[in-house]
């Protein structure tokens, strides 16, 4: 079977939309636009999205937008799409991030006329992502290769998102003098202890079966069988009754038909024991300056007893955090405190504010010109150069909005949430699920895990993500040998 399958024979692909109501009016066709770059296809209930820019990791730009928008809002009023798939051509990437060279490019040519085009770009980008968070039907991503910047926006917030050998997640902003954007506010926070924080801040990847057990992907299956799930789910059909809950369940039981096993010594977490507790302390402070103090105790201990995988981490993570905008840090440190209180819709129209103010920072083009335009890249000149210098009112500035400031008006209103809706039906459980069970019951370790396993019923990663967490947060009671929560 071939790694990398076409969704659907060329006969089901679709013609693009001959008509444009006056509600889609801003997606309308620009000159320049590439017919072809995203392909929508249909089989029965399914409507395929393809991203069609393989040579360039199928990076988002404004045309697909303008394509994407119409399509998920006509399928949403359509009785016969059931189910929409997103993914990405070829063999590399599902979506490498935002056109973002292109933003920088045309601030450098254009001054003023470039920052307002990239500021529409941020508004149709977010838009988009917005919709797609508060989607009414299912909504499924194939995170089948790099996934990063505008790519993670197109997937992250859909109720399935399943990772395959292939998965390379990451949020790279920091190194370009931007911040993680695309609802980065929203989910980055809501990620287990302090994974968010210390993913935004070091652009650290995650690889395969890691995007699963951080919580990025809800399901891990191989690459060669997404074109034999994407058949199996044409089949499906649903009730007229039931609603997008008991629709997402049976889509979720049958994903888990396709489960062939976790690749060889790839089935363990990585953010895990000693290192996933050296993460949530050090990330844990409001100042950067505090998270790399604690970093260089951690990298510094002369405590013979002291993990040296941690003092290694600590001190790669100090050369990472070295590299990235000092700007930028801080502002995306204020962003992860901040976007754990927003809903959806205030983390979109605030990003747009977000983003609006870095294009009037050096930063960024500083940080898109050196990172991707340079071949070789270069290293980036920030300005600030240093952390002492980025003061809390440039910080402030970033989130103060100003009277009469022009806002994003969103296409979905009244569908906001604080919580991803589903995450508990959805993925692997949380810490806090597995710290119910332990709480609620005297329950010894395999009693623990099998029993959410069962609840799980024998999803793959279930079993792992369950004993790493009672490895790192309890310890058996000496009487009974049941398990306590705390250490």
């Amino acid at each position: 079977m071939p790694l990398r399958a076409k969704i659907t024979h060329p006969a089901y692909r679709t013609q693009a939309l001959s008509t444009m109501s006056e509600e889609y009016v801003e997606f309308k066709e620009q000159p320049g636009d590439d017919p072809d770059d995203v392909l929508f296809n249909t089989l029965y209930g399914v409507r395929t999205i393809q991203l069609n820019r393989p040579k360039k990791y199928n990076a988002l730009n404004g045309s697909m937008i303008r394509k994407i928008i119409p399509r998920l809002k006509e399928y949403q009023k359509s009785a016969l799409a059931s189910v929409i798939i997103i993914g990405g051509a070829g063999q590399k990437a599902f979506c490498a991030g935002g056109d973002v060279s292109h933003l920088a490019s045309s601030i450098s040519q254009h001054g003023d006329a470039g920052r307002a085009d990239s500021k529409h770009y941020f508004g149709l980008e977010y838009k988009l992502d917005h919709l797609i968070a508060t989607y009414p039907k299912p909504y499924i991503a194939y995170l089948d290769g790099i996934t990063m910047g505008g790519g993670v926006g197109l997937s992250v917030h859909a109720p399935i998102r399943i990772a395959t050998e292939n998965t390379v997640f990451a949020m790279p902003e920091t190194g370009i003098g931007f911040f993680p954007d695309v609802g980065g506010s929203f989910f980055l926070p809501r990620l287990e202890g302090q994974l968010g924080t210390y993913l935004a801040l070091t652009s650290e990847t995650l690889k395969g079966v890691q995007a699963l057990y951080a919580g990025v992907a809800t399901h891990y299956i191989d690459s060669s069988v997404l074109s034999n799930l994407t058949a199996r789910l044409a089949e499906l059909v649903f009730k007229d009754y039931s609603d997008l809950r008991s629709r997402l369940l049976l889509i979720d039981r049958t994903i888990e038909e396709f489960n062939t096993g976790f690749p060889p010594n790839a089935s363990t977490p990585l953010l895990a024991g000693n290192l996933r507790i050296a993460i949530d302390h050090c990330f844990q402070y409001s100042t950067v300056e505090a998270i790399i103090s604690a970093l260089e105790k951690e990298r510094d201990s002369q405590d013979p007893n002291h993990p040296p995988q941690v003092k290694e981490w600590a001190a790669q993570t100090l050369s990472k955090l070295a590299e990235k905008s000092p700007t930028s840090l801080k502002v995306t440190l204020r962003q992860m405190r901040v976007g754990a209180k927003w809903n959806t819709s205030e983390t979109f129209r605030r990003e747009y504010h977000i983003a609006s103010k870095f294009m009037h920072h050096p930063d960024f083009v500083t940080g898109v010109s050196a990172r991707l335009l340079h071949k070789p890249a270069t290293k980036p000149q920030w300005d600030p150069s240093t952390l002492d210098a980025v003061t809390t009112e440039q910080v402030d500035s970033f989130f103060n909005i100003e009277e009469g400031e022009e806002g994003l008006e969103l296409l979905t209103q009244g569908m906001d949430y604080d919580r991803y809706p589903f995450e508990r039906d959805l993925g692997l459980p949380r810490e806090e699920h597995v710290e119910e069970v332990v709480r609620q019951r005297r329950l010894r370790r395999e009693e623990v895990v099998q029993g959410m396993v069962e609840r799980k019923e024998g999803k793959i990663g279930v079993r792992e993500k369950v004993e790493e967490v009672l490895s790192r947060c309890c310890r058996e009671d000496e009487k009974d040998g049941s398990m306590v929560w705390g250490r």
